[in-house]
């Protein structure tokens, strides 16, 4: 499987704070963003997957509502996540 407990725990410790702080806007758009990554990749060799293309399309709005969120409410550390992350916007 691509997302482990491993690696689930070091994009927490890295964007959560900590590793149990799974529940922090930060931590939850890296995850997502990980996912999207391994999702995209997924379907540039199966273009017609489209349950996948829809889980991925359903996971982009929900990472852009949390970065809409976090835009609100903290407008430097949205800055520093786009940045860390390699997001456009």
């Amino acid at each position: 499987m691509y997302l482990t407990a491993e690696t689930k725990k070091e994009i927490f410790k890295t964007h959560g704070k900590s590793e149990t702080n799974t529940g922090s806007t930060e931590a939850q758009i890296a995850l997502f963003t990980f996912r999207i990554k391994h999702l995209t990749e997924h379907l540039k060799s199966n273009k017609k997957d489209f349950s996948t293309q829809r889980a991925l399309l359903k996971l982009v709005g929900k990472r852009r509502r949390l970065l809409d969120y976090l835009k609100d409410k903290d407008i430097e550390g949205y800055r520093a996540l786009l940045k860390e992350l390699k997001l456009r916007k």
